[in-house]
């Protein structure tokens, strides 16, 4: 960490003013794959080096970035964007609707975690217009004009994601890998001037950055809630709402199966209805939130918690062991004389898999353990590689996370079409009616008439995926987002972030500046 966060000679020489404009950063892992959008760059927070069509604002709504407006064919499958004619890459190059179209173009053959299989072709219609022709209508396209940045065809080749050249706020000048990236602003670019003219990223572990923060060598350092409490000499502690959440997927079927490749599927006391709702119902949230987050999170009840197309009827109130024991007697559950549930000769107990060395995942999966027992349902919470609990998890809950500003999220976590697929629906997890909703969604014209049925997905009244209806999961908290900050940078108006990969406080970078 010294050796990351130690000044070169050059650096000790900088005036005043550079330091005012140059800040360090601890604010996530070093990405893994680089920095090319086609690959999954930027999905969690700013692209950094390249612009997007579209973008989000605080309140998620979309705005114009690079585009300056797009129109949907009546039949849903032609999505026509029109695009600014004043930019360049920042290698002074013009940016047109080739791009564009190379960009998608390459990402839909990139076999990554960008999911374009829907998109059928794109086409270059003039320099300042792009058609996508899709297969079927998608209303949540509109994600992947928000999300995915925009890359230079005349440079693009197997390096790019080492060396990205793009029309963002920043280019990069210089990557030490294993210890920190060092960017400087683009001269070229078309939008708000950035404040800072440099931003070097230290690649820290969290009790790392803490650390630095302590000795004044960061200007912003991310750091889990067990430093939360801890005053640091001129820093201010910003604690940021996210989805960004943790809960216990349920295998939903009966066991017996078994994937294509031999994995077992299904557990016979999750697949019942009444366990699920038991101990969602049983599940005292806010203490979870108070306990093993320091108070730093919210109950949660949904994967898309306080979005646009969050239902706020999915809230229940928890804590209630009375209730739950109830729904599990009337479903036939009874305690042995050893304080187990049985039924039909079948103990309620059950293995709960969290990813070995995440701190706060085991102790959420303890905690849930400890609130669980009184009501007789024994739950073993284990440890495990990510590679052993992807082998597991069709027969064995596990502690999870999600979090996504793009309801296909929901559809990837609960549509009878996605089950087993990677780390999708791999409960199993079905139902006609949700099936049906999320289908309309799809369909529709917008994002703002699919909210409607993305909602009656999770509740409709009578079913739905959500804890009052088949509660598919057991889902526990969102975690706030927990920044170090320098006293007096503002760090702009951040929006709810999402899951926890990347770099989601960088999302509204341009907007950072020095207080006066």
């Amino acid at each position: 960490m010294l050796a990351a966060c130690s000044s070169s000679s050059a650096d000790n020489a900088e005036t005043e003013q550079d330091k005012k404009d140059h800040l360090i950063l601890a604010v996530g892992g070093e990405p893994e794959d680089g920095f090319d959008p086609t690959t999954g760059w930027g999905r969690y927070g700013s692209p950094l080096f390249q612009s997007t069509l579209l973008k989000r604002d605080k309140e998620f709504t979309i705005q114009n970035d690079l585009a300056t407006g797009y129109d949907v064919s009546e039949n849903r499958l032609v999505w026509t964007v029109k695009i600014r004619d004043d930019v360049s890459f920042s290698d002074g190059e013009p940016l047109t609707a080739e791009d564009i179209a190379f960009t998608f173009e390459t990402a839909a053959t990139s076999s990554s975690v960008i999911d374009l299989t829907n998109l059928e072709k794109v086409e270059m219609v003039d320099p300042y217009t792009v058609k996508f022709f899709l297969k079927q209508p998608q209303s949540t396209f509109v994600h992947s004009l928000v999300s995915t940045g925009i890359v230079p065809k005349h440079v693009y080749n197997e390096n790019y994601n080492e060396n990205p050249i793009g029309s963002g706020p920043y280019m990069l000048e210089q990557w030490d890998k294993g210890q920190q990236l060092i960017v400087k602003a683009n001269p070229e670019y078309y939008g708000e001037e950035p404040y800072f003219k440099k931003l070097t990223f230290l690649f820290l572990s969290e009790d790392a950055a803490f650390a630095a923060a302590n000795a004044g060598e960061v200007d912003i350092a991310a750091i889990s809630p067990a430093f939360a409490n801890q005053d640091v000499p001129g820093m201010d502690l910003k604690a940021l709402d996210s989805v960004d959440n943790r809960g216990v997927m349920f295998p939903t079927v009966p066991e017996g199966g078994k994937t294509e490749q031999g994995l077992p599927i299904g557990n016979d006391v999750t697949a019942d209805l009444a366990i699920r709702k038991a101990i969602n119902i049983g599940i005292d949230r806010q203490s979870l939130v108070d306990g093993v987050l320091a108070g730093y999170g919210t109950p949660a009840y949904t994967e898309n918690d306080g979005l646009p197309w969050w239902n706020p009827e999915t809230v229940i109130e928890g804590g209630n062991l009375e209730r739950a024991g109830k729904i599990l007697k009337d479903a036939g559950w009874q305690k042995s004389e050893k304080g187990i549930l049985k039924k039909n000769g079948l103990e309620a107990t059950f293995k709960l898999l969290y990813p070995a060395g995440d701190q706060i995942r085991q102790s959420l999966s303890i905690t849930l353990a400890d609130m669980m027992e009184p009501l007789g349902i024994i739950i073993k919470a284990e440890g495990k590689s990510w590679n052993e609990i992807e082998r597991m998890q069709h027969s064995t809950p596990v502690m999870m996370g999600f979090g996504n500003y793009n309801p296909i999220e929901s559809f990837n976590l609960f549509s009878s079409s996605t089950q087993g697929e990677g780390w999708l629906n791999a409960g199993f997890y079905s139902n006609p009616t949700v099936d049906k909703y999320m289908e309309q969604a799809l369909a529709a014209s917008s994002e703002a008439e699919a909210i409607q049925y993305w909602q009656k997905a999770q509740w409709d009244g009578e079913t739905g995926y959500s804890v009052k209806g088949d509660a598919a999961w057991a889902w526990l908290v969102n975690l706030k987002h927990l920044y170090l900050v320098k006293e007096g940078l503002d760090i702009g108006e951040q929006k709810v972030h999402p899951h926890g990969h990347g770099w989601p406080i960088t999302d509204v970078i341009t907007q950072w500046h020095w207080e006066k």
